[in-house]
């Protein structure tokens, strides 16, 4: 149990049935009543976002999360295959479980299964992938004064904002937390 009061960002905790993440959270002490915390609490499964606000004193159970590291097979239309590198157990998972996750993971990259009470919820991919370009529009010449970009669609069919410079073939690294580019490899 972890009570209120010692809310952090990043902390996991059961309410409601549910298992959330503590996104953001503040101590509110008004002048006149009693303090209380306001939180922006992050559904694991769902991925939705709602505020909550919470006594001090409140305690709610602390959920944990099981982070195993599998590697991606393969897609074989509606599964998606992930094999575990130690016992070579393998698991299927659905598109409902994993969202977007998996748009910039290629076949046999590692990833983080996320389970809680032996039930997968969803992975986390590698923070930094390297993939390459499969397609964009080219790049003209003097016309980078404003930091411009262009649409390129990578190897795993994903749609990334590139500079001007780069070029189909190219390798670039992108952050998978935010889908942006980082730099060419």
């Amino acid at each position: 149990m972890i009570s209120a009061g010692d809310f952090r960002n990043g902390v996991t905790i059961e309410y409601e049935g549910d298992i959330y993440v503590i996104v953001e959270f503040q101590h509110v002490k008004p002048g006149k009543g009693a303090a209380f915390v306001r939180t922006k609490l992050k559904n694991l499964k769902s991925g939705g976002v709602v505020e909550k606000t919470f006594r001090p004193t409140e305690k709610v159970p602390k959920a944990h999360i099981e982070r195993k590291d599998m590697q991606y097979l393969y897609n074989d239309g509606e599964l998606y295959h992930f094999m575990d590198v130690e016992t070579y157990d393998q698991i299927a998972l659905n598109e409902d479980q994993l969202g977007d996750s998996l748009k910039f993971v290629k076949e046999n990259d590692m990833v983080k299964i996320l389970s809680h009470k032996g039930i997968v919820f969803g992975i986390e991919p590698p923070l930094f992938v390297e993939l390459e370009i499969t397609s964009t529009e080219p790049g003209f010449k003097g016309d980078t004064a404003t930091g411009a970009t262009k649409p390129a669609i990578v190897e795993t069919g994903a749609t990334v904002y590139v500079p001007l410079f780069v070029e189909i073939g190219d390798k670039i690294k992108i952050d998978t937390r935010t889908g942006e580019y980082l730099s060419r490899v």
